[in-house]
């Protein structure tokens, strides 16, 4: 599934090409995606301008007419993307929406459908999907004072925790493993016996390593195309997930992986405590 990255590596791609233009036409192909695409969306956005493009945890916003009150809103799902390709460019067999501004589309493709295209008609921040959505990783809201006070008497795994949506948003099974590693956190440790220091730590990691993975295009994991239609770059320096039974970065002690809440969980039983 595209996480927090692999979505702003997407709106950064795209929102060049078509701010401040207005939508010329929309094409559904297949409007059985995880909930169906609107049915009168042309009508809703044609001739619209689209001023600016959000993010807000994995999900995208498109705004027009400098209206803040309505969007569109675009889930990649398991295996979406967004890409930009010329108007004329024949589609290929998923995708399945275009938002075509002047010679260009925004195309969606998704083999799996498991993402959606929603019209927002007001507060779309308030709607159910964002409404309940714990802080951005990458806002000072979040860091180890917060996870600390709202980790307290929960016995849930850790890495089940700062997956959380309502926790924080936007870490996902990827760059959960990663800055546990690097803080040196067991995944499956107790939540609340993590020490504040040691969220600290990962708060920090967490940061640093999503801005990375940012700044280098989001992680290739086997559909994720960034918004320009090249992969992203950032899989090649993942220090333990995927990587079970390869040795430690660190210390060479042989990875171990585990399961927690039906995901896989690679880490370090030398490093990680």
């Amino acid at each position: 599934m595209p996480e927090l990255p692999e979505v702003e590596t997407t709106k950064h791609g795209v929102s060049p090409h078509i701010q401040q233009k207005r939508v010329d036409d929309v094409i559904v192909r297949n409007p059985n995606l995880r909930w169906p695409v609107p049915s009168d969306l042309k009508e809703t956005l044609q001739s619209k301008l689209l001023t600016s493009v959000e993010r807000r945890a994995k999900y995208l916003l498109f705004y027009f007419d400098d209206n803040t009150d309505q969007a569109l809103l675009v889930h990649l799902g398991m295996s979406g993307s967004l890409r930009i390709v010329p108007r004329t460019e024949i589609p290929l067999k998923h995708d399945h929406v275009d938002l075509v501004f002047n010679d260009i589309s925004l195309r969606y493709s998704d083999p799996r459908r498991f993402g959606c295209i929603i019209w927002l008609p007001e507060a779309p921040l308030e709607h159910k999907l964002l409404s309940h959505l714990g802080p951005e990783p990458l806002s000072d809201a979040f860091d180890g004072d917060y996870l600390f006070a709202k980790s307290r008497k929960r016995s849930s795994a850790v890495k089940q925790f700062v997956m959380d949506q309502e926790v924080v948003t936007g870490i996902g099974n990827i760059y959960a493993s990663e800055a546990l590693f690097t803080a040196g956190v067991r995944p499956d440790r107790a939540a609340g016996k993590v020490t504040r220091k040691q969220y600290q730590l990962f708060a920090e990691d967490a940061k640093r390593i999503l801005e990375r993975s940012i700044k280098q295009g989001g992680t290739t994991l086997r559909d994720f195309v960034g918004g320009d239609g090249k992969p992203g770059y950032f899989a090649q320096q993942l220090l333990v997930y995927g990587r079970k039974g390869e040795p430690c970065p660190t210390c060479e002690a042989t990875l171990k992986e585990k399961r927690i809440s039906n995901r896989s969980s690679v880490f370090c039983p030398q490093c990680q405590k």
